[in-house]
């Protein structure tokens, strides 16, 4: 049979977490617009990553051709110091968190990560890092509560916390009403090196 089944494929992407206490400063400081905004669809606080690279849906088989460069990748590679910081939106429709702190080190870190993908092979669209948070989507024939949201979050600083694991994740294809829900693949922790 050639019908390909939904398992065949998975949608990944390379990521960055924020550890719990970062987020849980964050969440604090957006409990006003949870109250304030409760139509929009609000991302489940363990799903909030930075994106290194977005590799969109591949074959599943890909999955071990990128674990052992990863691995070695995180391995060799230093924690990022890292915070969240303020609020935007893109297209008055996703609300995010800004990231601050050292963004050299995250921008050399995801032309790392997206060299890697490139030699496993794997072919995805090579964006330029916006570095963010996204935390909310505003629903489709609703209007967008994302820019006054972010209006909110301007003045918030997060403490600086080290990026210390980098995260395979996969998600669901987030068909349907229903929030996407995100899950690691494998992480590995930074090694420290160079």
């Amino acid at each position: 049979m050639n019908a390909q089944t939904p398992s065949a494929t998975v949608r990944i992407f390379i990521a960055l977490a924020p550890p719990d206490d970062a987020k849980e400063e964050l969440a604090k400081e957006l409990r006003p617009a949870y109250d304030a905004y409760p139509r929009m669809r609000w991302n489940r606080i363990e799903d909030w990553h930075i994106t290194l690279a977005f590799l969109g849906e591949l074959p599943v088989a890909t999955v071990p051709l990128l674990r052992p460069p990863l691995a070695a990748l995180a391995a060799g590679h230093r924690p990022v110091p890292l915070a969240l910081h303020g609020g935007g939106h893109f297209d008055d429709r996703v609300l995010w968190s800004g990231i601050g702190g050292d963004l050299d080190g995250l921008h050399a870190l995801a032309t790392e990560v997206r060299a890697v993908v490139k030699a496993c092979g794997v072919p995805f669209e090579d964006r330029p890092l916006r570095p963010h948070l996204t935390l909310a989507r505003s629903r489709r024939n609703e209007p967008s509560c994302a820019v006054e949201a972010a209006e909110a979050l301007d003045s918030f600083t997060g403490r600086l916390w080290p990026a210390e694991r980098l995260h395979l994740v996969g998600s669901n294809i987030g068909r349907g009403p229903g929030p996407i829900h995100y899950r690691d693949i494998e992480a590995w922790s930074f090694g420290g090196g160079s």
